[in-house]
């Protein structure tokens, strides 16, 4: 296995007609459909870079921005945006093209944190990431800093740490009432 891969050989992309079975109540593309594919395609990506089974370890945001409407081709991409020892994040964007009018609609973009695993089942070494273009670089740094930001947040908000009158201002305009027994 090499020690380190451009984004590009492991890009992957999937596209598949919407059908009414991948429907909501509202006759839209369920989300949940959506994510499930997201979460497909993740998986191609990272397996294929790490030549490894790969599980998902988190997703971060998923904001669907615009509907996919049954009929409608879904495309989604996905590529290596960041490399750690055992853990990967694959950008995943997801287009929609309405195939009468050639219409194409950014649908939307999360991105998926892989962890590689080895046949015993342990968290295995994944080859680096070949950064290429000033694209590669963004996406690498802004990669990096959502997984130091999220430590950040996660640590500050944990029960021992978390200090409540330091937060009673947020609560200012919020719809809530606090109701302490």
């Amino acid at each position: 296995m090499k020690k380190f891969k451009s984004s590009r050989e492991s890009r992957v992309s999937i596209t598949e007609l919407m059908l009414p079975s991948h429907s909501n109540f509202g006759g839209k593309v369920h989300g949940g459909h959506i994510l499930n594919l997201m979460d497909q395609i993740a998986f191609a990506c990272a397996s294929k870079h790490s030549q490894s089974y790969c599980v998902t370890a988190s997703v971060n945001r998923v904001d669907f921005l615009n509907p996919i409407e049954v009929g409608e081709l879904a495309t989604l991409k996905a590529s290596i945006n960041y490399t750690g020892k055992t853990s990967m994040v694959v950008g995943v964007r997801v287009e929609s093209e309405n195939v009468t009018t050639g219409e194409v609609k950014h649908c939307n973009s999360s991105y998926f944190t892989m962890v590689a695993k080895g046949k015993d089942g342990k968290n295995k070494l994944v080859p680096g990431l070949i950064l290429k273009t000033k694209q590669d670089i963004r996406r690498f740094a802004r990669s990096k800093e959502r997984k130091q930001s999220a430590f950040k947040r996660d640590s500050k908000y944990e029960s021992n740490n978390f200090k409540v009158n330091e937060y009673l201002e947020f609560l200012d305009g919020e719809n809530v009432k606090m109701d302490f027994d």
